[in-house]
């Protein structure tokens, strides 16, 4: 079913990097009020977002408390995320702690704590990434951890259905965002260009516009 954007309350979780700001600035030519949790406020555009709150994703009680002040909201949008690099082997105890903890448990606690502010008729949208559903050699836990996020919202589909919340979990291919020489460890191999931000930002758009309740790498193609 069709949703309008315009005059609709809208939470971007990261809108500060790259694909969230291109989100914010979209959704607001689109007649949405979007309002923010991040991090650090200094970087946020005031023409784009109009509210905010300061968050860790990794506390519960700091996201809950930012979650609360923002409420009631028609939908929220989850686009922070961390990636590394490296074999199994490579691998160490703080990078897959931390791999999980903003990857694949910030987004399922952001959804526990959501769907009470969220309208009814509204949606939760997670930006997974392509190694959700094509595990990749060399990303083993980046992978992991985004397939736990996708497992999570698939679920939570069926759960939220009667409160009337689309749960939409949005797995894009390699996007330029930046994010990939900024690892939390390892380097990243040689990777293909990404798709540019912008068209991927306007094609989530879309489909919260069109009600669409999964957005696979398929998606994206053009």
């Amino acid at each position: 079913m069709a949703r309008e954007v315009a005059g609709k309350k809208i939470v971007i979780v990261g809108a500060t990097g790259v694909l969230g700001s291109h989100l914010a600035a979209q959704l607001t030519e689109s007649g949405a009020q979007v309002a923010a949790i991040v991090r650090d406020a200094s970087h946020l555009d005031a023409a784009t977002v109009t509210q905010h709150a300061i968050a860790d994703l990794t506390d519960t009680a700091s996201l809950s408390a930012a979650l609360s002040s923002l409420a009631p909201f028609d939908g929220l949008i989850n686009a922070a995320g961390v990636v590394a690099f490296g074999t199994i082997a490579e691998l160490d105890d703080a990078t897959l702690t931390d791999l999980f903890a903003i990857n694949a448990i910030a987004p399922i606690v952001m959804l526990r704590e959501s769907s009470q502010h969220i309208n009814e008729g509204g949606f939760f949208a997670n930006i997974s990434a392509v190694v959700a559903q094509a595990p990749m050699a060399g990303m083993a836990a980046y992978s992991a951890s985004k397939a736990a996020a996708w497992g999570a919202m698939v679920a939570a589909t069926r759960e939220l259905r009667r409160q009337h919340i689309d749960v939409i979990d949005i797995r894009p291919p390699h996007t330029e965002t930046g994010l990939a020489n900024r690892p939390i460890a390892g380097s990243a191999p040689k990777l293909p260009t990404g798709l540019n931000p912008e068209v991927v930002a306007a094609r989530i758009v879309t489909a919260i516009r069109d009600g669409e309740k999964d957005l696979p790498v398929e998606a994206f193609n053009s």
